[in-house]
């Protein structure tokens, strides 16, 4: 069984590509809970909301996240009304807030209403909230400490990030279905999706219990490169990195991991890195990393995956 761990469009679409190449039981997909949040009086999980829209068929395919097809009657009057509406939802995504936010509020844990969410868009295959508990991405900002929501969309990212801090995650447990896993499934690999490595896989790591298996399963860890050529695919890795004092590379992500990763994957562009990749001691695998069709997804997932195999026989 290979364990994924995503977030954001990056990560959701390799989650995709996974779920076309592994059947249901090989493959957990564990997805970020650092940028959920309560707006207008509803709980918001858009990591989860963009995995499951993508893995069940409905994403906006023109960015990513949120439904396709999508209306703004909503946002519209509440405009007229003179309600907040710096965090666009749709119509069709709120009906997700909405329903989610009574069934937690009546007891149900994020991780059993996010399963049975996934099996009413007709995803077969797992995906699970890193954590049922409080944890908050909080960004350390020349502006001061901002939530990842307010620095993300209503600020637009403009801030200068100075850090990260993770609120809740010393408490914070696995999910179930992550417990059962690491102490009764064979795994036998981690993939780290393409996803920004501050704000879309710490927060997963954060958890004492998921970064300590991550650290010492003594099994493959390969993580894809969310970078290319300098730049970020999507998002603000990039300039979160730059502001950090860190080089927008493939080389720093392969820094950035080296302590638990054994194998990076990086694009074709960045192949002129791979000798200082090994000195690290990871094993890079180069290929093209720019997922635009369902057949990049699959593609690049089989690669992963078949490295991920040759990596075990030859060791």
């Amino acid at each position: 069984m290979f364990l994924a761990l995503a977030g954001g469009v990056g990560g959701a679409k390799l989650a995709l590509g996974l779920t076309k190449v592994l059947s249901p039981e090989d493959l957990m997909i564990v997805v970020n809970t650092g940028d959920d949040f309560d707006h207008l009086g509803l709980r918001i999980c858009p990591d989860i909301d963009t995995v499951l829209y993508t893995l069940g068929g409905i994403a906006n395919p023109e960015t990513g996240w949120g439904q396709a097809d999508e209306t703004w009657n909503f946002m519209t009057a509440l405009e007229r009304i003179g309600g907040e509406t710096w965090f666009r939802l749709g119509d069709r995504d709120l009906a997700t807030h909405v329903e989610r936010t009574r069934r937690l509020r009546q007891g149900e844990t994020l991780s059993a209403i996010t399963r049975d969410f996934a099996r009413r868009f007709g995803i077969r295959h797992r995906v699970v909230p890193g954590t049922d508990g409080s944890l908050s991405t909080i960004v350390r900002t020349d502006h001061g400490n901002l939530e990842f929501q307010d620095y993300f969309v209503r600020q637009q990212c403009a801030p200068a990030v100075t850090g990260f801090d993770f609120a809740g995650a010393r408490h914070a447990k696995p999910s179930a279905a992550i417990s059962e896993a690491i102490e009764n499934e064979k795994i036998e690999a981690i993939i780290i999706c393409p996803s920004n490595p501050y704000v879309s896989i710490a927060p997963i790591l954060a958890v004492p219990a998921i970064s300590d298996f991550v650290s010492n399963a003594g099994i493959p860890v390969v993580v894809v490169s969310p970078i290319v050529a300098g730049l970020a695919i999507k998002g603000p890795a990039a300039k979160i990195m730059a502001e950090l004092g860190i080089p927008p590379s493939a080389l720093s992500i392969a820094e950035h991991y080296r302590a638990i990763a054994t194998a990076i994957v990086i694009d074709t562009a960045d192949s002129g890195v791979s000798a200082s990749i090994q000195e690290l001691g990871m094993a890079p695998l180069v290929t093209n990393t720019i997922m635009k069709t369902d057949t990049d997804k699959t593609r690049l997932a089989g690669e992963i995956i078949a490295f991920l195999r040759s990596s075990r026989e030859d060791g």
